[in-house]
C-alpha cells in the first residue's frame, strides 16, 4: 500500500491559498518505470499546438461541468484503461489501491467528499518544450485532483505546478522533484496551471483523479 502509506506517514497539509496536501514516495519503483516508458506523442510534432489546456481544445478555465472525452488531444493522452493494463502492471496496483475502501475513505475524510460512489482515473503525462496551462479551476466532476511527479531527468524543480490567488497572481509552486504529489479537491478558487518555463527533456507525471463520471475503474 505505497500510495496509503504516503498519505499516513509523508504527507503534509497546507491551507494557502486552498486547502492542498503534499506528500512523498507514493509510487513503487515498478510504476515509475512504465510511467518513463509510456509512449506518448509529441504534440508539437504534430498539427496540434498548446494552448493552455490540457486537453488543447480551448476548454474555459472556470469551475465548470467537463467533457469525459479528454477534448481534440486524446490521442496524446496515456489513460489507463482495461484495453492497455497489460502494459502498465504496476500502475493497474497503484490503481487498485486508489479503489480499495481503506483508501478512498482516508481520502474523503481528508477533502470532505464522499468518493464511495466514484471511479478513479489515472493518466501518464508527458509535457515537452512549449507546454503551459493557464490557470484555471478543475470540472466539478473531478472529486480529487492531483499529480505525482516522475523527474528522472533532472529537470528543474521551478517545473512544478503553480498555484495561483483568486486575483490570478501566481503565489505558490509546487516542486517538481522525483516521486513527489499534491492533492486538493476541485472548487471555484482552487486556481491552478503552468506558467510558460523552460523543459529541457520532458516532464513526466501522472494525474490521479477520483471522478463523478464512469471509468474502467470503480471504486470498491
Amino acid at each position: 500500500m505505497t500510495f496509503l502509506k504516503s498519505i499516513l506517514n509523508q504527507s503534509k497539509k497546507h491551507d494557502f491559498p486552498f486547502d492542498h496536501w503534499e506528500y512523498n514516495n507514493a509510487l513503487s519503483e515498478g510504476a515509475i518505470k512504465e510511467i518513463i516508458n509510456a509512449d506518448i506523442p509529441d504534440v508539437s510534432k504534430h498539427d496540434l499546438s498548446y494552448d493552455g489546456t490540457r486537453a488543447i481544445d480551448g476548454g474555459t478555465p472556470e469551475f465548470r461541468e467537463g467533457i469525459a472525452s479528454g477534448g481534440k488531444a486524446i490521442k496524446f493522452r496515456c489513460f489507463i484503461t482495461k484495453e492497455n493494463s497489460s502494459q502498465f502492471p504496476n500502475l493497474v496496483k497503484f490503481i487498485n489501491e486508489l479503489q480499495s475502501k481503506e483508501t478512498y475513505q482516508i481520502i474523503s475524510k481528508m477533502i470532505n467528499k464522499d468518493l464511495s460512489k466514484s471511479y478513479v482515473r489515472v493518466e501518464v503525462i508527458c509535457d515537452r518544450e512549449g507546454f503551459w496551462l493557464k490557470p484555471h479551476c478543475d470540472i466539478k466532476e473531478k472529486l480529487m485532483s492531483g499529480l505525482i511527479f516522475v523527474n528522472d531527468k533532472n529537470e528543474s524543480e521551478d517545473l512544478g505546478t503553480d498555484f495561483y490567488n483568486e486575483k490570478l497572481e501566481k503565489v505558490k509552486t509546487v516542486p517538481y522533484k522525483h516521486n513527489y504529489g499534491y492533492l486538493f479537491s476541485s472548487g471555484p478558487n482552487t486556481w491552478h496551471g503552468m506558467e510558460k518555463k523552460k523543459i529541457i527533456k520532458e516532464r513526466r507525471c501522472i494525474q490521479v483523479n477520483y471522478v463523478t463520471f464512469p471509468t474502467d475503474w470503480k471504486v470498491d
